[in-house]
């Protein structure tokens, strides 16, 4: 992707719907010409879709941008102010999707009252995954996480017959995919391939199913 200067101020007019290069523009405070350059780079890498002049994007558009401009060395800080929890969430969901996993985002569960994520569901085996849109991580807050999310498991299958579930935690960035408690932590630039080696691997996971 080319990346255009004033491509992380972009990220803020990546709206779901359709936007004009003029909309792109007051939103951005980017010039017109300028706000269709960078939106035709989108374009041309597979990001959105142009139709009748207005540029259309999906859930989980602008993280797959930010994902790029991370791997590009752009400051995590300047990307993560124009990311939401729904961005995070959406690609999360939209990788297991393109995978042939039958995808619930948000589920809540009650008695004691809980809301999972993403929950992604294929061959019998459910990864229910909450999503981290954190700049800083502590080993501390990790392991908070990865407990409270082993947790929410332990209640998904005692409310689902006959669920075997595995929990995942999937961050914003960090270097690699690590463990804790046999909880995998999932930076999300390497879901896509952690999804893919899911089954292979799945004996070094913490899989939770009803006694």
């Amino acid at each position: 992707m080319k990346l255009h200067p004033k491509i992380v101020v972009g990220l803020n007019g990546i709206i779901q719907g359709g936007v004009s290069v003029k909309d792109f523009s007051k939103v951005t405070q980017i010039n017109e010409n300028d706000s269709k350059e960078i939106l035709n780079n989108f374009i041309h890498n597979g990001i959105g879709s142009l139709k009748d002049n207005f540029y259309y994007f999906e859930d989980g558009d602008k993280l797959k941008i930010a994902i790029i401009l991370l791997q590009n060395g752009f400051p995590l800080d300047d990307i993560s102010v124009a990311l939401d929890w729904r961005d995070f969430e959406g690609l999360t969901a939209e990788i297991l999707s393109s995978k042939n996993f039958a995808v619930i985002k948000n589920l809540m569960l009650t008695k004691p009252r809980m809301e999972i994520d993403v929950v992604g569901i294929r061959l019998g085996i459910a990864i229910l995954i909450d999503c981290k849109h954190w700049k800083r991580y502590s080993s501390s807050s990790l392991t908070s996480a990865v407990h409270k999310q082993i947790e929410r498991t332990r209640q998904y299958v005692e409310k689902t017959q006959g669920s075997m579930a595995v929990p995942v935690i999937v961050t914003l960035y960090q270097d690699k995919i690590d463990f804790i408690e046999r909880v995998p932590i999932v930076p999300i630039f390497q879901f896509s391939s952690f999804i893919d080696e899911f089954y292979g691997n799945i004996d070094q996971m913490k899989t939770i199913e009803k006694d």
